[in-house]
């Protein structure tokens, strides 16, 4: 891996036009590099965030925050000549994250995100897109976001590994996506893909209505479980299954409150949304 370090975290603009110009797969091999940043915490900007995802005030970051933290230096390698994929039409399939040590006490943190593990997918290829966080004391936070590119031809069989639906969860809670829920995520998060906007920006892309993030679900979700989970040592893994579309409602059904369990986010008539489970780390 070649490491490339920013002296700032990049400038979104100039990387949706990049992302708007690049329509074409330029090849079927990921890209050596990687690219790390330090940034600090802007205690304002977690707090709207908090208010958009559902979380409670707290000295702790939300389990989900380093995404937000992230994401310009995720959308500067995945916009980068060398990446061989474009970056909107991509499907975000699963996401998971390890959390080593409380998100608390920290105000300035070292990112780096890198590409690895192309695989055959039965529509394509996919790769994980991998997050590391780091503070004075080493590594803090990881995450590995699966991504789907469709229409990339690879050699070898494609495997399954789809997590199964849980068995032994019931109703935790409920609640609304609003119809603007994509939009006010895009102000807390930078990420504005236009199948979560509004229904015109989405039937651009294939989708009658506009959809809410996958990230945006896993983190109400996991505003929602609260105590439920430990706020440390814990991998927390979900896989998307059927989009929420805008306005929605969902329900979220998990198992008890411990160190290990599975969550479900279903909608109406049942629709399966997104499954999940957390478990200590290795």
């Amino acid at each position: 891996m070649q490491w490339k370090t920013l002296g700032t975290t990049p400038f979104l603009l100039p990387l949706y036009w990049r992302a708007a110009l690049k329509r074409k797969i330029t090849g079927n091999i990921l890209s050596e590099q990687g690219l790390r940043c330090r940034v600090s915490i802007n205690f304002e900007q977690v707090a709207a965030y908090r208010k958009v995802c559902g979380f409670a005030d707290s000295p702790i970051l939300p389990a989900t925050y380093p995404h937000i933290l992230a994401f310009g230096l995720q959308m500067q390698l995945l916009t980068d000549d060398s990446f061989p994929f474009p970056l909107l039409g991509l499907i975000h399939l699963s996401n998971r994250i390890r959390i080593h040590r409380p998100l608390g006490g920290v105000s300035e943190l070292s990112i780096a995100v890198h590409t690895q593990n192309l695989k055959p997918h039965p529509k394509g290829a996919t790769f994980d897109l991998i997050t590391t966080v780091e503070d004075s004391l080493g590594l803090l936070w990881e995450a590995e976001s699966r991504m789907l590119c469709r229409g990339v031809k690879l050699e070898s069989e494609p495997e399954d590994d789809a997590q199964p639906s849980p068995t032994q969860v019931s109703e935790l809670t409920r609640w609304k996506a609003p119809a603007d829920i994509g939009r006010r995520y895009a102000r807390v998060s930078g990420d504005y893909n236009p199948i979560h906007l509004s229904a015109l920006t989405a039937k651009l892309f294939g989708f009658h209505q506009a959809i809410a993030h996958g990230l945006w679900n896993k983190a109400h979700t996991l505003a929602a479980l609260g105590e439920h989970l430990p706020a440390a040592n814990i991998e927390i893994s979900v896989e998307f299954k059927k989009p929420v579309r805008l306005p929605g409602e969902v329900t979220l059904l998990t198992s008890a409150a411990g160190s290990s369990g599975e969550l479900w986010l279903k909608g109406a008539g049942d629709i399966e949304h997104m499954v999940g489970k957390w478990w200590p780390i290795a």
